[in-house]
């Protein structure tokens, strides 16, 4: 008995250590690292970029994909939404490199990387009528390898026209500053024209080819009295913010930009998506493809909360109606 005792004892000493030896090796295994591919329209430079993918890669983070443990992320900065050749090139080198998912930052961009490839899956944190451009079959189907959110809708049409309105009731006519060589441009124009009828207003297009062509455009808009003007989110837009906002002032027209780095910028007031609450959005749709579901089964999203944020020194050179000031939602001084 005393002999059997001992031979079990010396098995159990033996069996011991295996499962802590088991657990160490388990804790070796290499982590794998997943990657993420931006192409972004804009400069790393520009604040407003900065800030985006900042609060993009904090949700990661967040959802527990994190930069040098087991996330990976390829930028490619500064596509320029008036440089095609560029965009195209950045696309294909960041398609070569393979990454699990591609962030489109802008629905120029997101085209463009569709054309590049039909299977790796591409997220657009915002895009002017997905399903006119191709990126998407449907809004609650999109098929294909493309999902995300849209941020111009009918509804938003309205809101633009109502709020010239209100700041600048004898506007008869509107200017929209769109790209024709987009699809989003042509469908945001076609939006405000239908909604225009109500409000009496006539809508016509300034499109934004060059500087010039703007210019022009614009100074003959302004030959006729009681016009306003209305900019969509478009990534050439956001480009060349600084000369649409001082033609703006220069022709004293009333005007309503997508996004608030408008109106920090000197423009009257925006009304648009809160952008802090998009990109947690935006991450946890990323998240969930790399948790395997497939972008073309995960329905485009909408925003949930607009702001309306005015600039209160352009608003007082331009007579705006005080009671505007006391409705925003943010007022810079």
């Amino acid at each position: 008995m005393r002999r059997r005792t001992f031979i079990t004892l010396l098995g159990a000493a033996v069996a011991w250590p295996l499962p802590a030896s088991a657990q160490q090796n388990r804790a070796q295994e290499p982590v794998r690292v997943r990657r993420i591919g931006i192409l972004w329209p804009y400069a790393e430079a520009d604040p407003d970029s900065r800030s985006c993918i900042e609060s993009l890669r904090q949700a990661l983070a967040d959802l527990g994909w994190t930069e040098g443990r087991n996330l990976r992320i390829e930028y490619r900065w500064g596509a320029g939404a008036d440089d095609p050749d560029r965009i195209r090139r950045y696309a294909l080198e960041l398609v070569e490199l393979a990454p699990d998912v591609i962030v489109a930052g802008s629905g120029g961009i997101a085209v463009e990387l569709k054309r590049t490839t039909r299977t790796m899956p591409i997220v657009f944190p915002t895009a002017n009528d997905p399903v006119g451009t191709g990126l998407v079959e449907t809004l609650t189907k999109p098929g294909g390898n493309a999902t995300g959110f849209t941020g111009f809708e009918s509804a938003q049409t309205e809101k633009l026209l109502d709020l010239l309105k209100q700041i600048a009731p004898s506007i008869t006519r509107v200017a929209i500053i769109r790209n024709p060589t987009r699809g989003g441009g042509n469908a945001s124009f076609g939006a405000i024209q239908a909604a225009a009828a109500p409000f009496k207003i006539a809508a016509s297009a300034i499109d934004l080819r060059t500087i010039d062509a703007l210019e022009r455009g614009v100074a003959a808009f302004a030959v006729a009295p009681n016009g306003g003007l209305i900019v969509p989110p478009a990534a050439l837009a956001t480009t060349h913010r600084g000369a649409i906002i001082n033609l703006a002032a220069s022709y004293r027209l009333p005007a309503i930009y997508p996004l608030r780095l408008f109106v920090a910028d000197g423009g009257l007031m925006s009304w648009g998506p809160v952008t802090t609450d998009l990109y947690p959005r935006v991450a946890g749709t990323i998240d969930r493809i790399l948790k395997g579901e497939k972008p073309g089964d995960m329905p485009v999203g909408f925003p949930t909360r607009f702001e309306l944020v005015v600039n209160a020194k352009t608003a007082r050179a331009l007579d705006v109606p005080p009671a505007l000031l006391t409705i925003a939602d943010e007022v810079i001084e």
